[in-house]
């Protein structure tokens, strides 16, 4: 059982550790605020694959996240839609007039 314990404890901080390190991320230019927990889960993968080089509470992430644009993940983008953190003709026009997955 205390293996079992250890093991979960561990898978936890693995989840949660990308998902607090994103809670500063903002992916919006000119906005302060934090993004809400399902944006932090949803784009925590695209955070690490583009942009980790930066903090997260820093604006250069916010402009990288921003640069990568049509190459964030397909839950990433519907996670910001959702949350109105960018808008469906944003994405529409950055992807060319098709709402397709970029990934």
């Amino acid at each position: 059982m205390t293996t079992f314990v250890v093991i979960h404890r561990n898978a936890f901080r693995a989840v949660l550790a990308p998902a607090l390190a994103l809670a500063g991320v903002t992916l919006m230019a000119g906005t302060a605020s934090a993004v809400s927990l399902r944006v932090q889960m949803a784009c925590a993968s695209d955070y690490y694959a583009h942009c980790s080089a930066y903090s997260p509470n820093s604006p250069q992430v916010r402009s990288c996240m921003r640069a990568v644009g049509v190459g964030l993940s397909k839950g990433c983008v519907d996670a910001l839609v959702a949350a109105g953190e960018v808008s469906v003709a944003e994405v529409s026009r950055r992807r060319g007039g098709s709402m397709t997955a970029a990934k």
